[in-house]
């Protein structure tokens, strides 16, 4: 076995988003990194779709660890930093489909992404955005070993010993393991189990030459929908699983003419097919769909077919003395609603501060890192809980249309609890104080948490097939947003039958204590503090002008000319092939 001399503050496992951003951040707080990738980059992965909880806790990163990297991916306002192969997201969009009937355009939503204070959310290209994040580690001082597995994690009293499969030999004080589903510590350890509500598989590829589907479906006019379908992640939805559609050319600045598809499939009603290739699968399940199947017709996949078993996995734990899992490593849910990028940053968020920590303390145990797998377990379960809710409701979209207010609303509370607590708090140690009760939707607002029961409750007794118990049921669940007093007007034309949340959705309307989503009393007390909606409005307009395009442009031009007086943080170290 070779020696290796040098000893490290921080081994992470795996260089994908996760990985790389956390060594970016560690490095640029001055600790010695070191990252292993069994692969190389720039490779595929999927997890594409930006949310807005996911571009605010970048804000975040980038502010209070001052790394501006983290939030290039953020915004549409970032496409003169990272590349304009990334597509743009205006929106969530859902068409639900019935086998062997065209799709109704009254059976659909919108779900608009506001373009302001910050731009609208993107598509990212992850092959791109992993490699550069990478490489931003490198220019911090991590060092990063390309083509180099980990055979072993030896956990010591005094350190962690890590085991290259050329039996390469390194140390550190503390271990992460980012590497995904393969993770070696979960799988070592026993620590990897099944016991989750939610159940998909799928199939998976990049394609070009896909349409809108406004060109070969209804029109967005029929729709009334405020955008075009292509202009945000669409979703086509059925009884049983749904289809994703992320394009990267659907802007007038794209130079990427790629589109990720992929299929979720329920097993336990759409049995595997292993006499069939992954794409003779694909497509002969789309045949039952007239307008998904018209909407792929002319497509064309540029890459392999990928076919996985169940996605659904989780950890028993996510800490031990000396090692901690970063999300990925921990569990997977299911794309839908992209929650699975805000976990892993989320995590990072706390993650990076701990290791911080324990780094100026000494104290590597599991009981310093408990925070960490409190969050990351919470995050999970209810991940899981709204992934199988929303499978549920589409076996009759009546349930649908009552459930996804619930998504949404929880989704908003959460946005809004993020921003208006970095808006308001001066360093981290405060923010991450005032999010502890998150629990990935709801914005730690314990009356939303309480009505959330109770309509997974509902929608987990039932039956879709029985029209008297869907109507009962859904008159039940409306009866509970009647009396949630901070649902906003925006929700509530929801359950009325309108199909989008508007495109503005700074109105005046939505600033007052009665319908909007100001609020009063203990939601305000929440998500608000003592603040005025005067300096609300002030940070909101103060936040436009930071990030617009020509701000950033100002700081792109600043930071060049600095980085061409001076060297950059950290002494710059080789991102190794082996």
């Amino acid at each position: 076995m070779h020696n290796s001399q040098t000893n490290y503050d921080v081994a992470i496992i795996g260089s994908g988003i996760g990985g790389s951003t956390l060594a970016t951040i560690l490095a640029r707080q001055g600790l010695k990194i070191i990252v292993f990738e069994a692969g190389a980059h720039p490779r595929f992965t999927i997890g594409e779709s930006m949310i807005l909880e996911t571009s605010e806790v970048m804000r975040a990163l980038a502010e209070y660890y001052d790394v501006p990297e983290m939030a290039y991916y953020s915004s549409e306002n970032y496409y003169d930093f990272i590349g304009t192969q990334h597509g743009v997201k205006r929106h969530f969009s859902f068409l639900h489909h019935v086998a062997g009937k065209p799709q109704a355009p009254d059976k659909s939503l919108q779900a608009v992404i506001p373009k302001l204070p910050y731009g609208h959310e993107i598509h990212i290209y992850r092959q791109d955005s992993d490699a550069f994040l990478t490489t931003a580690a490198v220019s911090y001082g991590a060092t990063v070993l390309q083509n180099t597995p980990v055979k072993d994690v030896r956990i010591l009293p005094d350190g962690v010993e890590i085991v290259t499969d050329k039996d390469m030999l390194f140390h550190a004080a503390y271990v992460v393991d980012a590497s995904g589903m393969r993770s070696l510590l979960a799988n070592k350890l026993g620590w990897r189990h099944r016991n989750l509500k939610a159940h998909t598989r799928t199939i998976f590829t990049h394609m070009v030459d896909v349409p809108c589907y406004n060109n070969v479906g209804a029109s967005r006019a029929a729709y009334g929908h405020p955008f075009r379908l292509s202009e945000g992640t669409l979703h086509h939805v059925f009884r049983g699983g749904w289809l994703w559609v992320i394009p990267f050319n659907n802007h007038p600045r794209a130079t990427n003419p790629l589109c990720s598809v992929g299929l979720q499939l329920d097993p336990r009603i759409y049995p595997p097919q292993p006499d069939l290739t992954p794409e003779e699968e694909f497509y002969v399940f789309i045949r039952q769909f007239p307008d998904i199947e018209k909407h792929l017709r002319g497509a064309r996949a540029t890459r392999v077919w990928m076919r996985t078993d169940r996605l659904q996995y989780s950890a028993e734990h996510v800490v031990g003395d000396r090692f901690a899992l970063l999300a990925h490593a921990v569990g997977f849910i299911d794309p839908l609603y992209s929650k699975g990028l805000y976990v892993t940053h989320m995590s990072i968020m706390l993650a990076a501060d701990l290791i911080l920590n324990a780094h100026a303390t000494g104290d590597y145990s599991a009981a310093a890192f408990a925070p960490l797998e409190t969050l990351t377990l919470r995050y999970m379960h209810m991940h899981d809980q709204l992934v199988a809710g929303s499978l549920k409701a589409w076996g009759n979209y009546k349930l649908w249309q009552v459930y996804s207010v619930l998504w949404l609303l929880g989704a908003y509370l959460e946005y809004l609890k993020l921003t208006v607590t970095r808006l308001r708090t001066r360093n981290r140690a405060d923010y991450l104080a005032q999010l502890r009760g998150l629990r990935l939707a709801g914005g730690g607002f314990e009356p939303f948490f309480a009505l959330q029961q109770q309509i997974d409750a509902l929608i987990d007794r039932v039956d879709p097939d029985d029209e008297v118990d869907v109507d009962r049921t859904v008159a039940e669940i409306r009866t509970l947003f009647d009396g949630f007093p901070w649902l906003s007007s925006a929700f509530r034309d929801l359950l009325k039958g309108k199909n989008h949340l508007p495109n503005n959705k700074l109105r005046v309307n939505l600033l007052n204590q009665t319908d909007g989503f100001f609020g009063d009393g203990i939601y305000r007390e929440h998500f608000f503090g003592d603040a005025s909606t005067v300096e609300l409005v002030k940070k909101a307009v103060e936040e436009q002008a930071r990030y617009s395009v020509p701000a950033l442009g100002w700081q792109r031009r600043s930071r060049a000319r600095l980085a061409s007086q001076s060297k950059s943080p950290g002494a710059p170290a080789c991102m190794e092939s082996r």
